[in-house]
């Protein structure tokens, strides 16, 4: 550790240390590595590169988000020759030692585990850090078969396409967003909605919505589902599934596994439910159970607070 050094992120690094982590572990660890950048105060962000010897070996990064401003996003990689060496909890501590006092000092993290991965190491570094885990979210293949279609009535239930742009559905996106994540508070608006969900560039394609009756009669949405492009042109659709957070469990029950009979009917989709939504993550567990739905992963958030 004597010959162990901290710089701040630089430009090259990203390529540098792409060579030495490898292929990132998960679509997460794609997505954390874009945050290693040059320092900025707004928003927040400080990136560290520890050196061995004048060699990277490891990187770490706090960030701030206005979506979910709580807590700071960490995120850390260590070269896997230099793991469970110590390295990555001195960068941690040479992080929180770059926090200003106006920012939270509570940090939060993620791991992913997929079949065949050990994710030992990383629940192991996130506890020593004094995190506990605050949400478990489950990428799941959900195939056709398990779930008997709804039944729609021209003064009942009825099933509608809208559009992505559509204000009636983002402020209902936002309201579905902000209920479901009071485990790590969310302050979406209407601009972070569609630039983060409903706007071409996230990939969305497309939006169907089930109502209690028709529009034209009052109608309002008890369940969306918004489908995204796919990472391959052979893989499931993404999918987004939300309801009416207004609607209490029993009332959402039948919108949710109604809507997911629909998107299935035919072809296998793909969902990332957090255990707060309670009611679909209970559907996914019975459908698991009767070979309808497969876990190809999950994510462990963890926090200090």
């Amino acid at each position: 550790m004597s010959t162990l050094e901290f710089r701040p992120w630089r430009d090259g690094d990203d390529l540098e240390l792409l060579e030495l982590f490898g292929d990132p572990a998960s679509p997460h660890a794609h997505q954390d590595r874009t945050m290693f950048r040059k320092d900025s105060d707004a928003p927040f962000s400080r990136a560290l590169v520890a050196t061995d010897q004048g060699i990277a070996v490891a990187a770490g990064v706090v960030f701030a988000s206005t979506l979910h401003p709580t807590r700071l996003w960490l995120y850390v990689e260590v070269a896997r020759e230099h793991r469970r060496t110590g390295v990555g909890t001195e960068l941690v501590q040479q992080l929180r030692a770059l926090i200003p006092a106006t920012q939270s000092s509570e940090l939060k993290a993620r791991y992913t585990v997929t079949a065949g991965t050990d994710a030992a190491a990383a629940a192991g570094f996130c506890a020593a850090l004094g995190m506990r885990t605050i949400q478990r979210t489950r990428d799941v293949v959900i195939e056709p078969g398990g779930l008997a279609l709804p039944i729609f009535a021209e003064d009942g239930l009825t099933i509608d396409e809208i559009a992505t742009g559509s204000v009636e559905l983002t402020k209902l996106v936002i309201e579905f967003y902000n209920s479901t994540h009071a485990w790590d508070p969310a302050n979406m608006t209407l601009g972070s909605a569609q630039k983060m969900l409903l706007d071409d560039a996230t990939g969305a394609q497309g939006v169907i919505i089930f109502r209690d009756k028709p529009k034209s009669r009052g109608g309002k949405i008890l369940s969306f589902a918004i489908s995204y492009t796919p990472a391959r042109a052979d893989a499931p659709a993404d999918v987004l599934l939300g309801w009416n957070p207004e609607l209490s469990e029993e009332e959402s029950a039948e919108p949710i596994r109604g809507m997911l009979a629909m998107l299935v009917h035919q072809y296998p989709v793909k969902l990332e439910v957090d255990e707060s939504m309670v009611v679909l993550s209970s559907l996914v567990d019975v459908l698991a159970t009767k070979n309808h739905a497969t876990v190809i992963a999950t994510t462990h958030i963890v926090a200090t607070a």
